[in-house]
């Protein structure tokens, strides 16, 4: 269906349930996938934080993803618009809040996957083929203390994400995530079975199958909970704003829950491969945010065939983080086509600019300027990340799981999950779910985050 068809949504619509699930899925997989989760796995004993990942998903990320797009397809608007239509009053903040994490996000996103563009180019150039381990890590270190670097792979990658946000819905944001979701699960399977060929490929298996519940305590369990509704992209908006475009007969649960399980076996593969090649060469899994920047190219430089395995996991992540980003980009620029009015290539071109801007503090934060603290004796791109995570998105999630337990009416819940099915025989659990489950372990993990927990 094209996007001007005005029957149903002049807005855009997705051409396909395909298209809106490899949309939904490219919004969820991110470099959360590939960067965070393996390292906080490693970080928190790896099987057990695993398993209780998993519960977290059911419990928490998929009834609040359900309960986003029923809200987004219903009001068939934008966050703000949505919660002004369906309530208004004190609510419309919540798509105000929705909103606003998108921008936030995005602002130090770009950096973060700016970084990630840089070491793509220099797999390209095979500048860790063959270099010193002790030189490896310091490559890191001189990209954060180059901000003129920083602040160009930082608008390389705005670029991009504006680019494919100006083709709008089918042209763009699903004709980008047909092509780079699955290249991105390709080359996903190509490095977990190269990975499971290397001496510490049962090895991986084991730290991340086998569970030792010893060594899962109450902050590796907060830590599981609250990366499950990070990594669906939840509480800022997106799933809202991209449930506004589905067909009406697409079915809501079937897309969640193909959503969920695609997210979450790009962590796990992801997973896969970087324990293996980092328990094969010796390396720590617990190695934190590091892992991915300073650890694995110190393995690539001493593999066979590394150039080609590092450029290979540097394009994955790249596309892992352009289909989050054009989902964060929609967001903000659904608000202004669609409450302001502007012309999509406007709000696009607009506000991708203004965001890069709001992101030039955190790009320059690591040196030029590091010695400005905002929280605490956190740098710039820290305390913006902190921001988002540790309050804007669980407090988003937890009005929205509230919003659509309590206020919004069974009735039109019911009908608008039901609309892609003859009848949805699981609502009473989601309904139970979404009510009490998912508010009460958003809320536990929100008091976590801001310290009060």
């Amino acid at each position: 269906m094209s996007e001007h068809h005005h029957n149903k949504a002049p807005r855009g619509l997705w051409s396909s349930r395909i298209g809106f699930i490899m949309s939904a899925a490219g919004s969820a997989v991110g470099l959360g996938n590939i960067w965070k989760f393996p390292y906080i796995t490693g970080m928190h004993g790896g099987g057990a934080f695993v398993i209780f990942y998993l519960f977290s998903i059911v419990l928490v990320g998929l009834p609040i993803m359900v309960a986003e797009m029923v809200i987004g397809r219903h009001a068939r608007k934008d966050p703000v618009g949505a919660f002004r239509r369906l309530r208004g009053g004190i609510w419309t903040g919540v798509g105000w809040l929705g909103v606003a994490a998108g921008f936030v996000i995005l602002s130090y996103y770009c950096v973060v996957a700016g970084w990630a563009v840089d070491y793509l180019w220099l797999s390209i150039k095979g500048t860790f083929s063959g270099a010193h381990a002790q030189e490896v890590p310091e490559i890191f270190g001189n990209l954060l203390n180059n901000d003129l670097a920083q602040l160009f792979w930082q608008a390389v990658f705005m670029g991009l994400t504006v680019w494919i946000v100006l083709g709008g819905v089918s042209n763009g944001l699903e004709r980008a995530n047909k092509v780079m979701m699955p290249v991105l699960f390709l080359i996903l399977i190509f490095l977990a079975g190269y990975g499971l060929s290397l001496p510490g490929g049962a090895k991986a298996l084991n730290f991340l199958f086998a569970p030792e519940w010893g060594k899962l305590d109450a902050s590796g369990m907060l830590e599981s909970l609250g990366h499950s509704f990070f990594t669906l992209s939840l509480g800022m908006g997106a799933m809202l704003t991209y449930g506004s475009y589905a067909e009406e007969e697409t079915s809501i649960p079937g897309v969640a829950v193909t959503v969920a399980i695609m997210d979450t076996t790009v962590a796990l593969l992801a997973g896969v491969a970087i324990f293996a090649i980092a328990f094969s060469y010796g390396m720590e899994p617990a190695a934190g945010p590091g892992l991915v920047f300073k650890t694995l190219p110190i393995v690539f430089s001493q593999m066979p065939g590394g150039t080609l395995v590092a450029i290979l996991f540097f394009v994955l992540l790249v596309f892992a983080a352009l289909t989050s980003s054009i989902s964060l980009l929609e967001v903000v620029v659904a608000y202004y086509c669609d409450e302001k009015k502007w012309s999509r290539k406007k709000a696009t071109l607009v506000m991708g600019g203004i965001i890069f801007l709001i992101g030039v503090p955190s790009a320059l934060s690591n040196h030029l300027l590091a010695d400005f603290h905002i929280i605490g004796d956190r740098n710039f791109l820290d305390s913006v990340d902190l921001l988002a995570t540790n309050y804007m998105l669980p407090l988003g999630g937890l009005l929205i799981a509230i919003f659509t337990g309590w206020v919004l009416t069974t009735r039109l819940a019911r009908a608008e999950i039901e609309k892609g099915e003859v009848r949805f025989h699981l609502y009473p659990l989601w309904h139970f779910l979404i009510r009490y489950v998912s508010p009460i372990l958003v809320a536990i993990v929100f008091l976590y985050k801001i310290g009060l927990f």
